[in-house]
């Protein structure tokens, strides 16, 4: 099923003045003209700006949530040969220091003893700085520059559940990243060329526990940056998805929902990721890393299960085209409530 959604073409508030999901707001869009001017709502509402930078040899990852009762800040590494991956992860009750932007582009800062995250964008790069003094018993220092093209789409949606359960995201892929990572005595340089960054702002007010599937990878294949974004469960039923792919920077859309097939005893075994009634979307995508972490959420457990590999296949885009997908290197990442 192809779903009918509406092209947002100039800037609007999520929320009305009672902090009720704004009905002229859903939509998608290939630029950020959402506000996400949340209000009330408390402990529901969810905040959070995503990092992952895919670099030759190390994914590097920072994120800042705010959950109302709670705000957290995670950074993490993965080296691709060794495998080795370590976590910080610091949490300040109800984050009232931590002030959360209402654009994707705006800066913000997360200051605690222990880590340091301070992300400033402008004219056109966003500067990730990241230092954190006890990081697996050594020094890390991130110092990154993310270049935003000034041409390149972003995906940008609106997803209703109901008037007081709806989420906002902006999606940005392929985008250039320079820099460095350094770990102790180790240092990781990132050249643009090959080096992309994947940034996820999420902002909504969520009164279920949902599960969902996000499937992203950002990389140059066959002399072109390619982006995936693709997301499953969450959206199913609403009359819009998250599912896109960027082609040097141009946004081809796809209004129809994808399917996320797995085994569910070995989260290693390859995963399959189709469109529900056509073959537009074709991929296999096989891990060779598994990460998994479990939080007690009220009387629930929540799963968060992140797995790196590499896609194969191919993607039909809308105008005809045939995309073939080889090698690319990118993520899954699944929440399930038990």
């Amino acid at each position: 099923m192809q779903y009918a959604e509406k092209k947002i073409k100039e800037t609007v508030p999520l929320c009305d003045s009672k902090g009720l999901l704004n009905p002229e707001s859903i939509g998608f869009s290939h630029t950020p003209l959402v506000v996400s001017n949340l209000k009330g709502q408390f402990m529901k509402k969810k905040r959070w700006n995503h990092w992952s930078i895919y670099g030759e040899d190390l994914l590097f990852s920072a994120t800042i949530v705010h959950l109302d009762y709670k705000a957290l800040c995670l950074i993490y590494i993965l080296n691709y040969e060794t495998q080795r991956f370590y976590e910080k992860h610091i949490s300040i009750p109800f984050g009232r220091r931590v002030h959360m932007p209402h654009e994707p582009l705006d800066s913000i800062k997360f200051i605690h003893d222990e880590i340091t995250v301070q992300v400033i964008h402008m004219q056109g790069e966003t500067h990730l700085s990241v230092t954190i003094q006890d990081f697996d018993n050594e020094i890390l220092h991130a110092d990154l520059h993310i270049i935003h093209p000034e041409k390149d789409d972003s995906l940008n949606v609106v997803v209703p559940r109901s008037r007081d359960s709806f989420h906002f995201t902006s999606k940005h892929t392929i985008l250039p990243t320079g820099g460095f990572v350094k770990v102790g005595d180790r240092r990781y340089d990132f050249n643009p060329y090959y080096s992309f960054a994947v940034y996820d702002y999420s902002r909504g007010v969520w009164t279920t526990m949902e599960n969902w599937e996000w499937a992203t990878a950002s990389q140059r294949t066959g002399g072109k940056r390619v982006g995936l974004n693709l997301g499953g469960s969450w959206t199913d039923g609403t009359g819009i998805t998250e599912n896109a792919v960027f082609v040097e920077g141009t946004m081809y859309k796809f209004h129809e929902d994808v399917v996320f097939e797995q085994d569910k005893g070995n989260l290693m075994n390859p995963w399959r990721i189709n469109t529900k009634e056509s073959d537009d979307i074709s991929l296999l995508f096989k891990p060779f890393f598994q990460n998994q972490t479990l939080e007690q959420y009220f009387l629930r457990k929540m799963s968060v299960y992140q797995t790196v590999g590499y896609y194969h296949g191919k993607i039909r885009l809308p105008n005809g085209q045939i995309l073939p997908i080889r090698q690319m290197l990118g993520s899954i990442l699944e929440r399930k409530y038990v």
